[in-house]
C-alpha cells in the first residue's frame, strides 16, 4: 500500500507552487512528513517554471503543530540518525530551494513547523496564530534550525529569550521583532502569501534567483568574497534574457512581461 499523502504540491500555470502540509488538524511533523517534504523540494528545483513556493497548512487551526511526539519513543535512543538528521536535510532543502519561498502561517506555528517557518524566505501570519519554540519544556531544544537560524531574523536576544522559555507569541510580537514579515487578517495568510506570490512571480526569474543566493550566502562571506559574489551575478543578469524585456518595457513606459525561466541564457 503506496504512503498517505502528508504533503501536496500543487504547481500552478502562473508559475506559483503550493506546498501544504496536509495532515489535519494539526499538520504534525511526522517521519513520512519529513520524506514528502525532501521528494517535493526535488521535483520543484528540477522544474524550470516554478517561479516563487508558497507552504501552507490544510485546514484552519495550524500550520505545523510541531512534531508527533508519539512518534518520540521510537526515535529517541538514537534521535540524530532516526529523525533530525532527515529533518534538518528537509528543512535545509527549503532553504536552499532556487526559487524564493513564502510560508502562509495559517494557524498555530510550533516547534519543528516554525523551523520549516525559519527556512522560507518570507513569512506572512494570521492575526490569531502563534508561533514559538515549546521544545525546552520537553527537556529538550530545536533540533533543526531554531538555534540558528532564529537569531539571524530576531538577533541573539530575542531568540534567546523565546528558546529559554518555550513561551508562545503572538502576531504583533512576532512582527516586531522581525519574526514575520507580514500580519494577515483571520484565514488570510494563503491569500495574502498569494497575492505577494503573484508580485513575486512577475519578476524576472534568473534575478530572483540569485538575489536569493546572494543573501542567504552573505552571511557567510567577507566583503571582498561578496563583491566577487556580486558582480558575477550581475554579469550573468546583463547577459541574460531579461534584460532586454526590462529595457523595452521601460522605453515603452510599459509593465514589463517576464518569461524566461531561472536557467535559462540570451542567445548571443
Amino acid at each position: 500500500m503506496p504512503d498517505q499523502a502528508v504533503v501536496k504540491l500543487e504547481v500552478r500555470s502562473d508559475g506559483i507552487a503550493v506546498l501544504t502540509l496536509d495532515n489535519p488538524p494539526l499538520n504534525l511533523n511526522t517521519l513520512l512528513t519529513l520524506k514528502q517534504l525532501k521528494d517535493a523540494c526535488l521535483h520543484i528545483a528540477a522544474n524550470e517554471n516554478v517561479r516563487v513556493v508558497v507552504i501552507t497548512g490544510a485546514g484552519s487551526r495550524a500550520f505545523c503543530a510541531g512534531s508527533d511526539i508519539k512518534e518520540f519513543a521510537d526515535v529517541r535512543d538514537q534521535v540524530v540518525p532516526k529523525k533530525l538528521a532527515d529533518e534538518n536535510e528537509a528543512f535545509t532543502a527549503i532553504e536552499e530551494l532556487p526559487v524564493p519561498v513564502i510560508a502562509a502561517l495559517n494557524g498555530t506555528t510550533l516547534g519543528g513547523g516554525a523551523e520549516i517557518a525559519l527556512a522560507c524566505d518570507i513569512r506572512i501570519l494570521d492575526e490569531n496564530a502563534k508561533i514559538g519554540f515549546p521544545e525546552v519544556k520537553l527537556g529538550v531544544f530545536p533540533g533543526s534550525g531554531g538555534v540558528f537560524r532564529l537569531p539571524k531574523l530576531v538577533g541573539p536576544a530575542n531568540a534567546m529569550e523565546m528558546l529559554y522559555t518555550g513561551e508562545l507569541i503572538g502576531a504583533d510580537e512576532a512582527w516586531r521583532i522581525g519574526l514575520v514579515n507580514r500580519i494577515a487578517p483571520q484565514g488570510k495568510a494563503l491569500e495574502h502569501a498569494l497575492e505577494l506570490a503573484a508580485l513575486i512571480a512577475a519578476r524576472p526569474a534568473l534575478a530572483l534567483s540569485l538575489i536569493k543566493a546572494g543573501v542567504r550566502d552573505s552571511s557567510l562571506q567577507d566583503t571582498r568574497a561578496a563583491i566577487d559574489r556580486t558582480l558575477a551575478d550581475s554579469h550573468a543578469v546583463f547577459t541574460g534574457p531579461d534584460i532586454e524585456e526590462g529595457i523595452a518595457a521601460f522605453f515603452g513606459k510599459r509593465p514589463p512581461v517576464f518569461t524566461a525561466s531561472r536557467i535559462s541564457r540570451r542567445k548571443e
